[in-house]
């Protein structure tokens, strides 16, 4: 199931940013900043709440994403960068995941416990002087 970011609540900004370009980084606004709100996502509840808590972070008190990618020498693979990272976010978020099952320790792994109990304990006794 991959989710597809619609593209009319993307916002980008473009700035200066350092990274591969030589001079040509110096002159031109090739870093992307993304910034997405999160209530026109339309999520589900759950999803929701999952990506605020993974990606809290990333997200402003405004409720905005915000995302910067500036690997890239040219713009658009920096925007394409951006938004592909958002998706991956909202992805991450979307998968459910698995309730832990509790279960009890075997009885044969409770004396193994307590038989290495023993033993270090019999090592670490042995380490003491001796009483005359």
């Amino acid at each position: 199931m991959a989710f597809r970011l619609p593209p009319d609540i993307c916002e980008f900004r473009f700035i200066l940013g350092s990274g591969p370009g030589g001079q040509h980084v110096n002159k031109t606004a090739t870093t992307v900043e993304l910034r997405i709100s999160v209530d026109k996502l339309k999520l589900p509840p759950a999803p929701l709440s999952r990506l605020n808590e993974q990606q809290a972070k990333r997200i402003n008190k405004l409720g905005e994403l915000v995302i910067q990618s500036g690997s890239h020498r040219s713009q658009l693979m920096n925007r394409q960068d951006a938004v592909s990272r958002v998706e991956k976010f909202i992805e991450e978020a979307l998968i459910r995941p698995k309730s832990r099952v509790a279960t009890r320790p075997t009885l044969a792994s409770k004396k193994r416990r307590l038989e290495g109990k023993k033993v270090r304990g019999s090592v670490k006794s042995q380490r003491k002087k001796p009483s005359w």
